[in-house]
């Protein structure tokens, strides 16, 4: 089976953003890929966090995955740090990465804007880090939305790099688009975030979930309950592309146009589509939550498999590059 890798920061709460862009899709490639996702806590580190909290936030993220249908027996689900190759083989791409390529990335930009005073060069050196994690395990699919696609562009360039300069060992991997709709945050203008408020967390409680959808901002131009809207400038009609089937589409989209419906008519019947698919995912993570030795041993099981590959992959980057290996 063609091999994907793909990880998530266990940065804080996993939201609805998270969810459809994202961990939704993993489910489904499970069977279609051999599998490898982890929780990439050295990515996290890169912008300032509370150290009393990263070991709880990893373990959480851990629960979400499974709790959303990640399983061991299909996926290699790994927490990054654990296998410590990956920090390894970065440090080898940065030789032969241009610090041209790095500095034009987007998300550098934006993350230094954010950042301000914490511009550091875990910042730049992301992507790198990004590279080899997915080059380790020589996967040849990567499944990113398209803010992630210029990594995924340096990935091929950093492979390209190296197999030039010393031998062709690594594969150029290709993105795996998401067909997802890109989910705002309940302001309907920024990127869904924790760190911005905007967010829907996926084992929010029914009640707080309720509260954010309610006062969610809509088509900004339809004032009175007698004006038509536009859903195709609406973010809840997004987010009801990804929860609803599409007899509702229909319906929200007539009844929108045409005044038909209110705002609050249609947030109704997105929260029970909301309830509908995050309920089982809720129920599914308190037992986890319940049995976190069971988390523990997938993760060390993960850890194991990968780390199985990633030592593999080493000593051929040693060899092909010259190392000095004992013995």
């Amino acid at each position: 089976m063609k091999r994907i890798f793909s990880g998530i920061q266990p940065t804080g709460e996993i939201h609805l953003g998270n969810y459809v862009g994202a961990i939704r899709n993993w489910v489904y490639l499970q069977d279609e890929y051999d599998c490898i996702f982890s929780v990439v806590d050295y990515h996290a580190i890169t912008i300032e966090y509370p150290a009393e909290e990263m070991k709880k936030r990893t373990l959480d993220t851990a629960v979400i995955l499974l709790a959303c249908g990640l399983t061991p027996e299909k996926s290699d689900i790994f927490v990054q740090s654990h296998v410590p190759e990956h920090t390894e083989l970065a440090w080898i791409f940065n030789t032969v990465t241009p610090i041209g390529e790095v500095e034009r990335m987007t998300q550098f930009k934006d993350k230094a804007r954010q950042h301000r005073a914490n511009i550091n060069m875990g910042l730049m050196d992301y992507p790198v880090l990004q590279a080899a994690d997915i080059l380790l395990y020589k996967a040849g699919y990567v499944p990113v939305g398209e803010d992630q696609v210029q990594h995924i562009e340096l990935c091929r360039e950093v492979a390209r790099k190296f197999n030039a300069r010393f031998s062709p060992i690594f594969p150029e991997p290709e993105e795996l688009l998401s067909l997802a709709p890109r989910i705002l945050g309940v302001d309907g203008q920024s990127k869904m975030s924790k760190s911005l408020g905007n967010y829907i967390g996926i084992l929010e409680e029914e009640a707080d979930v309720w509260e954010k959808l309610r006062t969610a901002v809509t088509d900004v131009n339809r004032v009175r309950r007698k004006d038509p809207g536009n859903p195709e400038v609406c973010n809840i009609y997004t987010i009801h592309r990804a929860f609803s089937d599409n007899n509702m589409l229909i319906e929200i989209d007539k009844g929108c146009t045409t005044a038909g419906i209110g705002c609050i008519d249609c947030k109704k019947m997105l929260f029970e589509n909301l309830k509908k698919e995050l309920e089982p995912i809720r129920l599914k993570a308190a037992e986890l939550q319940r049995n976190m030795d069971y988390v523990m041993d997938v993760l060390a099981q993960g850890a194991a498999a990968c780390k199985k590959t990633a030592t593999a992959t080493m000593d051929e980057v040693h060899r092909t590059m010259g190392l000095y290996i004992p013995g």
